[in-house]
């Protein structure tokens, strides 16, 4: 028996409404058939921006669940998402931000039926991280696509940032899932099964994105849990600083190789298996800041 495809949730931020346009259509082609969406937009956000994303979604069919304003404490998401799947009930559920494209080695059905016949009550995913060419964070055409104006993927996330890369991309309706999806507690994915999340953060805006929340996790306007995001975003500020504006498409640390949401990439089932089987949450020194 055919297992119902499950319920996508997510809060989604001020994006560009042609990424989630691009989004919904990618979910969409997946299977997903239920999307449960907030909008969740911080105080600077002009309320144009607000009501043409809004009107967008209603545009793909998609009535969100709910909208609200203010502080992007660090719990905030994580609230929002958990509303959202205590409105969706039981099943499973399909965790993803806006800007993360999961790709699967098999159909949604059969990579959820694997589970279940396995034990493993979630499933994890590994984010690979898309850039331009050029390293540049520019922007795109919705025309050209998201592959065509950033082929490149590679860890940066992992490997640069020092931030946690793994995800939870599927998960059952009464596992709890942490902040940020990257971890369910006393659940463990199968690591010989690890969806690519391909990542695309890296778009024109998001320095200036980065610039915000760091500001106001450092002035404490935003409530933040852990030092990470302020960290993170230190690390990457400080890498483009030093190399012109643009993230090295060079440095072999990072991987980056031309990819495509049409196709796995080469050899992924071991390069995932061996990142997040051995991934350790990142010691701070004082090296990293001349990174």
């Amino acid at each position: 028996m055919l297992s119902t495809p499950p319920a996508l949730i997510a809060v989604v931020g001020p994006v560009e409404p042609p990424l989630l346009a691009a989004w919904v259509r990618h979910y969409r082609w997946l299977g997903v058939e239920r999307f449960l969406i907030a909008f969740h937009f911080p105080e600077h956000v002009p309320d144009q921006q607000r009501h043409e994303l809004q009107a967008a979604s209603r545009e793909l069919g998609i009535i969100p669940t709910g909208t609200s304003t203010g502080p992007w404490h660090e719990h905030t998401n994580t609230q929002l998402r958990d509303a959202l799947r205590h409105r969706a009930g039981p099943g499973w559920h399909l965790l993803a931000d806006a800007d993360e494209f999961q790709q699967y080695p098999a159909p949604l059905s059969e990579v959820i039926a694997q589970a279940e016949k396995s034990g493993h009550r979630v499933v994890g995913g590994l984010m690979l991280d898309r850039i331009a060419a050029s390293g540049r964070l520019t922007g795109w055409r919705p025309e050209g696509g998201l592959d065509l104006a950033y082929p490149l993927g590679g860890h940066l996330t992992h490997r640069l940032l020092h931030g946690d890369p793994r995800k939870i991309v599927l998960a059952r309706h009464d596992v709890t899932v942490a902040g940020g999806n990257h971890r369910a507690p006393g659940q463990r994915p199968d690591a010989d099964r690890i969806c690519a999340v391909h990542h695309f953060k890296w778009r024109s805006g998001v320095l200036d994105d980065i610039r915000h929340r760091v500001q106001h996790f450092s002035t404490g306007t935003w409530q933040e849990q852990t030092p990470a995001v302020r960290d993170e975003a230190s690390r990457l500020l400080s890498h483009v600083g030093q190399h012109g504006g643009v993230i090295n498409t060079s440095d072999p640390r990072f991987a980056f190789r031309r990819v495509s949401l049409d196709r796995m990439p080469f050899s992924w089932p071991s390069e995932a298996r061996s990142i997040v089987t051995a991934w350790r949450p990142h010691a701070r020194t004082s090296q990293d800041w001349r990174q």
